[in-house]
Parts: C-alpha cells; sequence; structure tokens
C-alpha cells in the first residue's frame, strides 16, 4: 500500500498538473469505485481544482464550492497522467478525471477491488475521514512519545495505526525499527526515553530520506511504477537476504498477508522472534537465536 513518501510524491504531481485546472468530465468505469451518494460523483465536472492535500493514506483534491474528491489507493490503486481523454483501460481502469492539459487515470492492479473515490462537501465532512493520527514530520518529539505511549500495543502495532500516526505502514516501519536498532515487537510500555528519541529520529530521517528519493525518480512525471519494495531498502521485503548494517540474514514474522522484517543482531540482540506458522510447526527444533539458526 503507498505510505506517506509514495502519497507524497503523487499529492505534489496532482496538485502540479490539476491545480487551477477545471474537471472537464469524471468518468467512471468501475460503478463500485465511487463510495459517497451525496454529492454525486457528476458534481465535481466543472468545478477547478483549488488544492490537493493528504490525508494519511489518502489524497484529497480540493475543488470550487467546497467540494472534495478524496482517493484512498489502498494496496494496488496507482495514479496515470494521461493525454487529454484517453481511453480508459478495460481490466486495469476505475476512473478518469479529463482537464484541458491531461487525463488523470486512476487504475487498479488484481481482481480485487479495493481503491475507492468519495466524494464530500465542507472541511467537517472532510475532517470525518481523517483517522486522526499525528503528522510524523510535523510534531516535535515529546509529542510523538506521548502519541507512542498512549496506549501499550507493540511498535509495529502502534506505527502503523492510523488513529496514532499518519501515513506510515507495513514497509516504511520496518525500516524505521531497523534505523532506531529496535525490535518490531517491543511494547510501547517498555519503552526508555532513549529509545523513544532514537524512533523519533529514525522515523524523520527514514520519511524524509524516502520521500526525497522517490521525488528524484519521478523525474517531474508520474511514475510507472509504486511499490512497497525497493531494492535501497535495508529489511522491508529482503527476507534471507544479508542485513546492510552487520550482514546477518534478514528474519519475519508473518500473520494472515501480512510480513515484518527485521535483522535479528541489529534489533533484537541476536534474538530470533516466533514466526507464527513455522515456530509453531517446528516447536523445540525453532532455533532461539540468529547464531543458533
Amino acid at each position: 500500500m503507498p505510505e506517506l513518501p509514495d502519497v507524497t510524491v503523487y499529492v505534489e504531481l496532482i496538485a502540479a498538473k490539476t491545480v487551477g485546472k477545471k474537471i472537464e468530465r469524471a468518468r467512471i468505469a468501475s460503478p463500485f469505485v465511487v463510495r459517497s451518494v451525496d454529492p454525486p460523483i457528476r458534481d465535481v465536472e466543472g468545478k477547478t481544482v483549488q488544492d490537493v492535500r493528504r490525508i494519511g493514506k489518502r489524497i484529497a483534491i480540493g475543488l470550487e464550492d467546497d467540494l472534495w474528491v478524496v482517493i484512498h489507493l489502498m494496496i494496488a490503486g496507482r495514479f496515470k497522467w494521461l493525454k487529454p481523454g484517453a481511453k480508459i483501460p478495460g481490466r486495469l481502469g476505475l476512473a478518469a478525471f479529463d482537464f484541458e492539459n491531461g487525463t488523470l487515470l486512476l487504475t487498479e492492479a488484481g481482481t480485487q477491488r479495493r481503491a475507492s473515490i468519495t466524494v464530500v462537501r465542507g472541511n467537517d465532512a472532510l475532517n470525518d475521514i481523517d483517522r486522526g493520527g499525528v503528522e510524523p514530520l510535523e510534531v516535535d518529539e515529546e509529542t510523538f512519545a506521548m502519541q507512542l505511549t498512549r496506549e501499550n500495543h507493540t511498535l509495529k502495532r502502534s506505527f502503523t495505526d492510523p488513529t496514532l500516526f499518519s501515513g506510515i505502514g507495513n514497509a516504511y516501519s520496518d525500516e524505521i525499527f531497523h534505523r532506531a536498532r529496535i525490535s518490531p515487537i517491543k511494547l510501547t510500555s517498555r519503552l526508555e526515553p532513549e529509545e523513544i528519541a532514537r524512533l523519533y529520529n529514525a522515523t524523520r530521517e527514514v520519511l524524509v530520506e524516502w520521500t526525497d528519493r522517490l521525488r528524484k525518480e519521478a523525474g517531474g512525471e508520474f511514475p510507472a511504477k509504486v511499490t512497497a519494495f525497493h531494492d535501497e531498502m535495508a529489511v522491508h521485503g529482503k527476507y534471507g537476504k544479508p542485513c546492510p548494517v552487520c550482514g546477518s540474514p534478514v528474519q519475519r514474522i508473518r500473520y494472515a498477508s501480512n510480513e515484518t522484517n527485521y535483522c535479528a543482531r541489529c534489533q533484537t540482540g541476536g534474538k530470533l522472534l516466533a514466526d507464527r506458522a513455522l515456530s509453531r510447526l517446528l516447536r523445540q527444533d525453532w532455533p532461539r537465536s540468529i547464531d543458533e539458526l
């Protein structure tokens, strides 16, 4: 799922192409993508874009008459910028917004249709969509610490909870924990002040670095590929590959359809965290440390 760095780049690109431009036509190829009824999607036609902003992992396009088009890409939703009036592709295309200078196309790979478009009117309705998490790049360390320790959860759960932190998901939380040298399953109630400081700094470093990297790679154009897996990442998606810091093989914890990646030597003092599926299968044969492995 696109997270803060990816969504920020999309917001910047959409704003550069559409602010001050009028939506001439809204074309909906998949009726299930529109999740609101009032105001109707047709009300956006003829309205000029005045603002584009990020709300968590959502993109909100502000129009005249206090209308907002809020788009959630979910896992496989993506944007493309094409020539005016471009055809919506049959298999991937969900919707298109036509401007005089081009077409903003929303696509989604796979058979599951999770991406959504919601049209709302007014700031109150827009605020109702916001899950309430703080912006990790806009808060000071004290506010960050209060938010982090507000509830007693594992770090992984807290960082990916949109009611606590805005825009952080599975991929960048893995990178943040590795940068901070802290276990993803450490309970927030057991964090020392020095560990919170490391997490605060790592969060800012990772999100800023990756936003800059993705912005540079895009080069002012809509990215051809948006993915949660990058060669330059330290641990996310790197199971079995060497940690760039210590060289130990990256480990994983699998649960449902998600996977958490970490380095045992850098983050857990060499201890292997139990994989719910494999550790139960191996039982007593499950290795307890990276050295034993």
